[in-house]
């Protein structure tokens, strides 16, 4: 049954995943390509951690990109279907979601190996000045991370009906919609920073994307 489902969710999300693993095997060697030419002179320390850094920003919102595109690959079927065919199957339901989010996770590994590997041949062809190192295993192991938690909560969130959306995307475009009309009125009240700090801050469940992405550092 797992391979079954597997099968067809490769079948929905091939592309998305694709595109996504050359995006992530691409990023690490872009982001060291001034210090990747031995025929030229090599970046300094300061100006190679800036380049990294700069690039690194990309690696979460790509994480996240793909986290929510395989999510939704993974259940716009079923919602098509008016989940006709998961209730045929003589499978509880929990273990029709359960089998859903593992083949959806099983094909996010592609992007994962692929920043490894990107990371690892691009630290390897570059020219790292003294004093600063190359994280590549760290690089990875933290964007599987990332990807496994994009996914996972867009998967709930997706898993749910179209009402269960609206009233998440309500409830987001309320607390936009307080915000605006608080600065409208002058009012010191600041709710994106509040939450900031809640869910973007450590041990918030979304801490994992916040910080520095560095493939070389200190």
């Amino acid at each position: 049954m797992f391979r079954v489902m597997l099968y067809s969710q490769w079948k929905w999300s091939r592309l998305i995943v694709a595109l996504g693993s050359i995006a992530a095997f691409a990023l690490p060697i872009v982001s060291v390509q001034g210090a990747a030419r031995a025929d030229s002179n090599p970046l300094r320390a300061g100006e190679l951690l800036q380049a990294v850094q700069a690039w690194g920003t990309l690696y979460p919102v790509l994480a996240a990109a793909l986290g929510l595109l395989v999510a939704i690959a993974t259940w716009a079927p079923d919602h098509r279907g008016r989940h006709v065919h998961a209730l045929s199957l003589p499978l509880p339901r929990w273990r029709y979601v359960l089998l859903r989010f593992g083949a959806g996770g099983t094909l996010l590994a592609a992007p994962v190996i692929a920043v490894a590997a990107g990371a690892l041949l691009a630290t390897w062809s570059a020219t790292i000045p003294a004093g600063l190192q190359g994280y590549p295993v760290a690089l990875a192991i933290r964007f599987a991370l990332a990807v496994l938690v994009a996914y996972a909560v867009f998967f709930a969130v997706s898993a749910g009906t179209a009402r269960t959306a609206g009233i998440m995307l309500g409830l987001i475009g309320g607390v936009i919609l307080v915000q605006i009309i608080a600065g409208v009125a002058n009012l010191d009240l600041d709710l994106f920073g509040k939450l900031q700090i809640v869910v973007l801050n450590w041990p918030g469940p979304l801490a994992i994307f916040s910080g520095r992405w560095m493939l070389i550092d200190v």
